[in-house]
């Protein structure tokens, strides 16, 4: 089956990092009418109909700029500029990520990577402003890919590895094999979604999966299978999919990060999904495609 995560990984732009240092380079690309430039103020963009905009290097205004890469026969960029460009419009005509989504799943669109580069980039410029090491201000060097500062200190993008699963009991594939769901209590109704939480130094990925299905749920994971990974820009993460086999079925939720998880076997999700009363993530997110993946096919609704 075709995992719906994947289409925002679809496509993906040659990030020609080898150029972000040639300058003569950089300049033809820029002066090409046919090089599409991303304006970010801040973290958000405009869209217009509900679509990424982008604009030929000539419209664009002034900022960091941030080369991308190559993609269909042009170069793409980012031009990113401080908040005060939102500010000084409509502040509802400018969109974070997370608003954006739909619209990146058009096949009209340019692909989805270019925009998760421009705007996982513009969320570390945004956020690093001064170096962790000894305090100075940080500039933009190599395209917007590196910051220094006078004495130096380098710093690189962060990407954060979280782990996300879907938990099962039972033989795989029998009617009665059931899975683990959970849910916030900030989320509505009926709204559940696989458990997930970030990768501790020093820890292996498998065991992110155990230590957090433990601490959240207080079910004991023994079995970790890898399934699949997709960047997750919002801000800074890459979301590393597995399926957990459970040792232990009795639930105990921390009541902090999780207000309730349920066992549910595939009649019980299919009933439930269909008479509306529960709710599973979005398509786009690689918790999805657990979900139908451990299911065997497409359920209906969606948050």
């Amino acid at each position: 089956m075709r995992y719906p995560h994947l289409q925002l990984s679809a496509n993906p732009h040659d990030r020609t990092a080898v150029r972000r240092g040639d300058e003569e380079w950089l300049e033809r690309r820029w002066a090409d009418p046919r090089s599409r430039v991303l304006v970010v103020s801040g973290t958000r963009v405009r869209p217009r109909d509900g679509r990424v905009e982008w604009i030929s290097p000539a419209e664009a205004p002034e900022g960091v700029r941030v080369l991308l890469g190559e993609h269909d026969g042009r170069a793409w960029f980012a031009v990113v500029t401080d908040v005060s460009l939102a500010q000084g419009g409509d502040p509802a005509e400018w969109t974070p990520l997370r608003g954006l989504l739909p619209g990146l799943l058009d096949d009209a669109a340019p692909a989805a990577p270019l925009v998760f580069h421009a705007l996982g980039l513009a969320e570390w410029l945004f956020a690093t402003r001064f170096c962790p090491r000894c305090g100075e201000p940080l500039q933009p060097r190599s395209s917007g890919h590196e910051l220094a500062c006078d004495n130096g200190h380098t710093q690189f993008p962060r990407t954060d590895p979280a782990v996300i699963m879907v938990v099962t009991h039972g033989e795989p594939g029998a009617e009665d094999e059931r899975c683990l769901l959970g849910r916030q209590a900030v989320w509505p109704a009926g709204r559940y979604s696989t458990l997930a939480g970030f990768c501790e130094p020093g820890e292996t990925l498998e065991d992110a999966v155990r230590r957090e299905v433990l601490e959240e749920v207080g079910v004991q994971v023994g079995e970790v299978e890898y399934f699949g990974n997709q960047p997750w820009p919002l801000p800074a993460s890459l979301m590393i999919g597995f399926i957990g086999r459970a040792l232990t079925t009795d639930v105990r939720v921390d009541e902090r990060e999780i207000e309730d998880a349920r066992w549910f076997t595939r009649a019980e999700m299919k009933a439930q999904a269909e008479a509306g009363t529960l709710a599973l993530p979005g398509g786009v997110s690689i918790s999805r495609s657990l979900v139908e993946h451990w299911y065997g096919g497409p359920l209906p609704g969606h948050w």
